[in-house]
């Protein structure tokens, strides 16, 4: 969601953009082609690593950066761009950052209820009318290169159309539809004449192992790729189907046609972005919960889309791609 920000920086004027993050999140930068370089936040998540912070920011010093514009709200994650000595540090008030950050944005959540439209804002001058600003979708441009590599490795037929499903949900299970919902919804398209290729990571394996068992149509790739691999194949496939997860923005940054499944998550606040796109939500009177697990222990946000409703979802694209 950052590349629309990246989007807006590049058409305001000429600038050179540098972006650090997680080093899983490397070969996704290297696919936007408004990021000059990706550069690797040495630290896990929810470590604070105080010396590792400042030796990154004297390493970055010499760069003379003119703006650092901060998207989390988090203390730590201030103290690079204090350390590095960047001239503006730009972020919406947080935690206790007075000081670290000198151009200190008041966050109106009812006026942005959407993450991209917060990271977009960041971007606008600073005392620009308060407004919802408006933003491109983001767009990743795929290896073709690898593309190739990739169906030479698998044995991947691409004359045949492929359907990508995502079944992982590393936030919890209340944001995962039911491995048993996408293998019916595997055998209904199978019977169709579709591939099926299941990405994920490796710990995304259990999830995918009850879609891909006595179906030959599928193929589990979960854990035989890295994250630039699942993106040049997601961009191949015919169209995708999802929980609610990074890969589901990967799949709308490459306009894949896309069916979106949401449970305890909102589509309001971090919806896919892109044209193509069937949100499946029911909107009980219980979600958006934002629980890992449903507090309520049924999950029916989520039992209760049945397969045959994401297919009818999927075949106006399916439809249209033919």
């Amino acid at each position: 969601m950052a590349q629309s920000l990246f989007m807006r920086l590049k058409h305001a004027g000429e600038c050179e953009i540098d972006v650090l993050a997680p080093a899983w999140s490397l070969p996704i930068l290297a696919r936007m082609p408004e990021v000059r370089r990706g550069v690797a936040m040495p630290l896990g998540h929810g470590q604070f690593g105080l010396g590792a912070r400042w030796r990154l920011g004297r390493e970055l010093a010499p760069e003379r950066y003119g703006q650092a514009i901060v998207l989390p709200g988090s203390f730590k994650s201030a103290l690079v761009p204090f350390f590095a000595g960047i001239a503006q540090r730009t972020g919406f008030r947080g935690e206790m950052r007075h000081g670290l950050l000198n151009d200190i944005r008041p966050l109106d959540r009812a006026l942005l209820p959407m993450t991209v439209q917060r990271f977009v804002a960041l971007g606008q001058p600073r005392g620009a009318a308060a407004a919802a600003p408006a933003f491109r979708a983001p767009r990743l441009i795929a290896d073709a290169d690898n593309q190739r590599a990739l169906a030479a490795r698998f044995g991947l037929d691409t004359g045949r159309p492929a359907v990508a499903f995502m079944p992982g949900a590393e936030y919890g299970p209340a944001k995962q539809w039911p491995p048993a919902h996408y293998a019916e919804l595997a055998r209904l398209l199978t019977a169709r004449g579709f591939r099926i290729w299941v990405l994920g990571s490796e710990k995304d394996g259990e999830a995918a192992r009850p879609i891909a068992d006595d179906n030959p149509g599928v193929l589990d790739l979960t854990g035989r790729t890295g994250l630039g691999d699942a993106v040049d194949l997601l961009a191949l496939a015919r169209a995708a189907v999802t929980n609610d997860s990074g890969l589901m923005h990967v799949a709308a940054a490459l306009d894949v046609p896309l069916a979106a499944i949401f449970g305890s998550s909102s589509p309001e606040h971090t919806p896919p972005l892109g044209q193509r796109i069937a949100v499946e939500s029911l909107r009980l009177p219980c979600a958006p919960c934002f629980a890992r697990r449903c507090p309520q222990g049924h999950t029916r946000c989520l039992t209760d889309i049945e397969p045959a409703r994401v297919l009818a979802a999927l075949e106006p694209f399916i439809e249209e791609e033919n």
